[in-house]
C-alpha cells in the first residue's frame, strides 16, 4: 500500500512559480514510477509529467515542456514538480500518482495510487 499526500499548491500570478511536493508512505516508493496529473473544471484528468523509478528519466506533456520539471528524492520518499512561467491555463487541481513499471504514462488507469490533489490557481 502506498499513500500519497500533495502540498505546495496556491494562488500565483501569471509568470510566477510554484513547487509541488508529493510525500509518500511505504517502503516501496523507490520501485514505483511517479506521475503528476491535473484536472481543470469540466475537463478530463490529464498527464503533466512522470519520472521513471529505474533511471529517473522524466516525461512531460507538450503543454508544460520547458516550464515544468519533475524530480524525485528516494531518500525522502518524495516527488516534486517545479512549475515556472505559469499560465492561466495551468489552473487545475494537481494530483500525484504512483504506478508499477509498464503501462502508458498518459493513461490514468495505469496508476495504482493517487493523492487527494492540491489546487493551483494562476491569475492573469
Amino acid at each position: 500500500q502506498v499513500q500519497l499526500v500533495e502540498s505546495g499548491g496556491g494562488l500565483v500570478q501569471a509568470g510566477g512559480s510554484l513547487r509541488l511536493s508529493c510525500a509518500t508512505s511505504g517502503r516501496t516508493f523507490s520501485t514505483y514510477s511517479m506521475g503528476w496529473f491535473r484536472q481543470a473544471p469540466g475537463k478530463e484528468r490529464e498527464f503533466v509529467a512522470g519520472i521513471s523509478w529505474i533511471n529517473e528519466r522524466p516525461y512531460y506533456a507538450d503543454s508544460v515542456k520547458g516550464r515544468f520539471t519533475i524530480s524525485r528524492d528516494n531518500a525522502k520518499n518524495t516527488v516534486y514538480l517545479q512549475m515556472n512561467s505559469l499560465k492561466s491555463e495551468d489552473t487545475a487541481v494537481y494530483y500525484c500518482a504512483a504506478k508499477r513499471p509498464g503501462g502508458n504514462w498518459y493513461d490514468v488507469s495505469a496508476y495504482d495510487y493517487w493523492g487527494q490533489g492540491t489546487q493551483v490557481t494562476v491569475s492573469s
